[in-house]
């Protein structure tokens, strides 16, 4: 399923929901195998939302370094390239930042279908 979380102070972000299941786990919501269609982080919960998200982002093993040196043919094209649990949270972190700046709730929804 696709979720859109919405917030009065930023921009929509959009993901999987088997994608914002750890970032949501991380930031201390007890979901355990599903993502619920619908939810709030409140403002009251998004420092320690932040708080969780940016540990579980320093204890990532998956390396987002790129080795620009190296300029052979035989590099990975980057779509084959798996995402790290970092680069996938940022958006989402940087809207509950955003969130907490402008003391507003950031809630989730399934996107709507095109």
């Amino acid at each position: 399923m696709l979720v859109v979380f919405h917030s009065k102070a930023a921009a929509e972000v959009l993901m999987f929901s088997q994608h914002a299941l750890p970032i949501l786990k991380a930031a201390g919501k007890p979901y355990t195998d599903t993502l619920p269609e619908r939810g709030v982080i409140t403002r009251e919960q998004l420092p320690d939302a932040i708080k969780g998200i940016e540990q579980a982002m320093s204890i990532d093993d998956e390396s987002d370094d790129v080795d620009a040196a190296d300029d052979s043919d035989s590099k990975t094209h980057p779509i084959s390239q798996p995402v790290s649990f970092r680069r996938r949270a940022f958006p989402l972190l940087a809207m509950l930042r955003l969130s907490l700046e402008h003391d507003a709730d950031v809630v989730w929804e399934p996107a709507p279908s095109w």
